[in-house]
């Protein structure tokens, strides 16, 4: 059985934002990423937000996603921003590392004022 995830997608002076919602596990790590590299398309010149305000749990599998769209991102010129972390999700991060890759804001509006920079 997969496990609920919900992402929603918005757009904001030409930066995608994905908002995510519920648990990132094994059961839908692979369709959920499928979907949002279909979303990014190309990754010339992104400019990508990940808002976990209502992340409850990711899997080493999504941290993996992540960390490869950051690196497709970085090497064309776009910029990508984590933000609204929940404790948990924040210590899992940082536990593993990937926010000394990714750059990691509080709040939305940071990183999208960091994006416009």
């Amino acid at each position: 059985m997969e496990t609920l995830i919900e992402i929603n997608k918005k757009d904001v002076d030409w930066i995608i934002v994905f908002e995510f919602s519920w648990e990132l596990d094994e059961t839908n790590a692979d369709k959920t990423f499928s979907s949002i590299y279909e979303n990014i398309w190309s990754f010339e010149w992104k400019k990508i937000v990940f808002n976990f305000s209502w992340l409850k749990y990711l899997n080493s599998k999504s941290i993996g996603y992540i960390a490869d769209i950051f690196s497709n991102i970085d090497e064309n010129n776009g910029k990508m921003y984590i933000c609204e972390c929940r404790e948990g999700v924040k210590d899992v991060l940082e536990l593993v590392g990937i926010t000394t890759i990714v750059p990691t804001v509080v709040t939305e509006s940071e990183a999208i004022q960091a994006i416009k920079a």
